[in-house]
């Protein structure tokens, strides 16, 4: 993500999907704000809508039989959600709720985004890749869940957030991180107080160092070679 929250390569989403961002548009409430916990849409909600983050943090779930929750994807300021509407979905099969107060969405008729891709193949093809990818990504944190062990699961989202957003800095690779301990224990299946076990766990190893906003990765190849060996 070199060039920031809002690119696919060089198209720049918010320019092209928002481009009533402008204050007179704002104020006529094309933005909206929601409150921590409040829904944006419920599962067998009508898809019609794709939506970008301004602000905040949204979790995307559903609930297992046993009435469970089961967490799909927290995504932050700049992601991208309720794409699946372009491949044709009807419904929707996810419940999208805000994480943080003052979460700000942007949101984007169907219809809309339908015009800009026809009228641009580039664009469409890059909107399309996403799709693939998050879908790709949500498959292999399934398999994961059935397969693998916690340690495993954690280095490799550790892992899979440094390939997003990670860079370089003092020879190290850095992932700012927007997301909490017990946001990641439920996007790999663990509690909160195991994310934090084996973290520490991986910074005694000497494999990461991490605070609350970053974790640092002196070797991303030793990272992954430690959870093969566990």
């Amino acid at each position: 993500m070199a060039k920031g929250f809002w690119f696919f390569d060089d198209v720049n989403l918010f320019e092209v999907m928002c481009p009533h961002k402008i204050k007179v548009f704002r104020e006529e409430g094309h933005f909206k704000e929601y409150k921590k916990g409040e829904v944006i849409y419920f599962s067998e909600d009508p898809a019609n809508t794709l939506y970008l983050i301004a602000n905040g943090k949204v979790k995307l779930l559903s609930y297992t039989e046993s009435g469970e929750e089961a967490v799909r994807h927290i995504l932050g300021r700049g992601e991208l959600f309720g794409e699946r509407a372009l491949l044709g979905e009807s419904t929707r099969d996810e419940i999208a709720e805000s994480m943080v107060e003052g979460t700000v969405i942007c949101p984007v008729r169907i219809d809309e985004v339908h015009e800009l891709m026809k009228d641009n193949a580039e664009f469409s093809f890059k909107v399309f890749r996403f799709i693939g990818l998050k879908l790709s990504k949500l498959e292999r944190r399934v398999e994961a869940l059935v397969f693998k062990d916690v340690r495993q699961r954690l280095v490799e989202f550790i892992g899979e957030l440094a390939e997003e957003r990670g860079e370089q800095q003092a020879g190290d690779l850095v992932v700012d991180l927007n997301l909490t301990h017990k946001d990641i224990a439920s996007l790999i299946g663990t509690s909160r107080q195991t994310v934090t076990s084996m973290l520490n766990e991986l910074r005694k190893e000497g494999l990461l160092d991490f605070d609350r906003k970053r974790i640092r990765i002196p070797d991303l190849k030793a990272l992954h070679q430690s959870a093969l060996a566990y």
